[in-house]
């Protein structure tokens, strides 16, 4: 990799009163120049804690952080000039409409009046954000105060910028020019940082992922190389009636089950004889739906954290195979 704007090595960070449990244990990851990683894990797997060592607001007891080459254990101050957060909170900003909150943070990060109010204008109208520009900050819905928070971000951005949960309360469609938007953060040069649970629509804009379970990183790599064991593969989902379960045959590996939806993998040569399988429990009554896809980054992360299938970070699979009851589309 080339040089890297965030460094860091052997990070570890402990909480009292956490049964001895370490929050970052012996982490290591490089964010360069140009690049989308992303740090993918469920809540509590210490994504956030990891970020705030990086700016600076929690110190770790072992490790090393270099932003851009500062020291930023022994100079926080140097380090976080060249860093811009959005946090998991958003900052509150009653009293103000979205716009002249976008506008005050470009100006206090040193942006000229004129380019502040250009970009401030430019990310308005690519996060669909018009609309609201002008409104008092206390009459927002959360996805717009979401969107409010990712442009006071990147409005003069970091060298790193780093997002945690930024689609957080935000609509499907403003989460599809939110995600253009951090990609073009890094095609513009800024090394970016995303911290994330959303791992399907992450895949889209990423260059690396750091997979992070229990305080510790259990795989990284491109998403080719994170998904090349599942190639050949797809996934089912199901959604069941209340309280019923799945009969899987035995072609299908399951790897998920919650919210009366069910997940597994199946090889691509079964794909004929499980869509018979499943549209057949349709028929009867027994299953509400189906939806067959390739294998996905998601279905690898899965596996590796050992958590349940979280329906609420899935969204509907673009293309898939689908049935329900006298309904079949493609």
């Amino acid at each position: 990799m080339e040089h890297s704007t965030l460094r860091i090595r052997g990070l570890r960070k402990r909480y009292r009163g956490r049964r001895g449990a370490l929050a970052n244990d012996g982490v290591d990851l490089e964010v360069a120049p140009g690049n989308v990683v992303g740090l993918l894990g469920h809540n509590g797997a210490g994504k956030t804690t990891l970020v705030n060592q990086v700016v600076g607001i929690v110190r770790p007891d072992e490790g090393t952080i270099h932003v851009d080459g500062i020291d930023a254990v022994a100079r926080p101050d140097l380090a976080r000039r060249l860093v811009s957060v959005q946090a998991q909170a958003n900052v509150p900003i009653t009293g103000l409409t979205p716009r002249r909150a976008i506008e005050l943070v470009g100006r206090i990060r040193g942006g000229d009046r004129v380019e502040v109010s250009r970009r401030t204008e430019e990310l308005l109208h690519a996060l669909d954000l018009g609309e609201w520009a002008d409104t008092p900050a206390q009459k927002i819905s959360g996805g717009i105060a979401r969107l409010t928070a990712f442009a006071m971000t990147t409005v003069v951005p970091g060298r790193l910028v780093v997002l945690d949960e930024p689609t957080n309360d935000v609509d499907p469609v403003r989460r599809r020019l939110l995600w253009a938007q951090i990609r073009g953060l890094a095609d513009a040069g800024a090394a970016v940082l995303l911290v994330t649970h959303n791992v399907r629509e992450a895949e889209r804009v990423v260059d690396h992922l750091a997979i992070l379970d229990r305080g510790r990183v259990v795989a990284s790599g491109t998403p080719a190389e994170l998904t090349a064991p599942v190639r050949g593969s797809l996934t089912v989902e199901l959604d069941l009636p209340d309280g019923a379960l799945p009969d899987w045959p035995s072609v299908a590996a399951p790897t998920g089950l919650a919210r009366q939806r069910a997940v597994a993998t199946v090889p691509a040569s079964d794909a004929a004889g499980l869509v018979a399988w499943a549209q057949a429990r349709v028929d009867a009554g027994t299953l509400e739906r189906y939806a067959l896809v390739p294998a996905s980054l998601e279905d690898v992360y899965l596996t590796l954290v050992g958590a349940e299938f979280d329906a609420s970070t899935t969204v509907a699979p673009s293309g898939a195979l689908a049935a329900a009851p006298q309904e079949v589309s493609a």
